[in-house]
């Protein structure tokens, strides 16, 4: 009697632990961002040599006028292109929130830059968010702004070195809003435009996605590649990790359970 009652005590048990189990992809897994054509973001700068071609494989002569890297999730492929290769925003200075007291400009600067390049998720930065949470400055998107760039002004970024000893941030508020790529500086000069044909891959740099209605696929969901991972950063450790981790202590914890 004690084995007819004990049985389907342990088959339960076993059908519960398999029912959680297959929701461990979703700890993987994360959506990308979808965002609005216009709100506040973070704003951080790196360096982009002139003449180099980025994730999207824009053309080189798109780096002499103002470019940046969009966080990866916001961007909608891991590596390679994305949708949002091509496209053009106005991003304008609001403050530079981790000073302390925090620094608002007297004017307020803004810059209409094409999206030629992906910023890599990882544990920490500012283009870790996901659609799970924002990055530590409360956004979901990052524009890693191409800078210093012999298009954009040496004093794009202002400050007061006399009250804070130092003239970069690093990091700013910034509002950013959706525009045709007419407005981008680069639109006049056609070298500037479209993808480079002879890379020997794949690239997708559109002119004017914005009115063209000519959005780049993802890359990593056309290949089968986690959203969540980026070769060569530590996000494909960090991310894709969690769910193994889980495993074996489930794993462990079903066997103390079960004996």
């Amino acid at each position: 009697m004690s084995c007819v009652v004990y049985l389907p005590s342990i088959y339960s048990r076993i059908l519960y632990f398999f029912v959680f189990l297959s929701f461990l992809p979703a700890i993987q897994a994360s959506e990308w961002i979808q965002y609005p054509p216009s709100g506040h973001a973070t704003m951080t700068h790196y360096s982009l040599p002139t003449g180099f071609i980025a994730a999207c494989g824009c053309t080189p002569n798109s780096t002499y006028y103002p470019t940046a890297a969009l966080s990866q999730m916001a961007y909608g492929s891991s590596t390679s292109y994305g949708p949002a290769c091509g496209q053009c925003f106005k991003l304008t200075l609001l403050n530079a929130f981790t000073s302390n007291p925090p620094f608002y400009p007297n004017t307020a600067n803004s810059v209409v830059v094409k999206i030629t390049d992906l910023c890599p998720l990882s544990s920490k930065g500012w283009c870790n968010a996901t659609t799970s949470g924002p990055n530590a400055g409360g956004g979901y998107l990052n524009f890693d702004l191409a800078w210093p760039s012999t298009s954009i002004s040496t004093n794009f970024f202002p400050s007061n070195a006399a009250l804070y000893g130092f003239t970069d941030f690093g990091v700013w508020n910034i509002s950013y809003q959706s525009v045709s790529c007419q407005e981008w500086e680069g639109y006049s000069n056609q070298s500037a435009l479209g993808s480079v044909a002879d890379l020997g891959y794949t690239s997708c740099c559109p002119n004017n996605p914005d009115t063209d209605d000519d959005l780049c696929p993802s890359y990593s969901d056309a290949a089968g590649l986690p959203p969540t991972i980026h070769p060569g950063s530590g996000a494909d450790t960090v991310f894709t990790s969690i769910p193994y981790i889980l495993f074996i202590t489930l794993t462990v914890s079903l066997s103390a359970y079960l004996l």
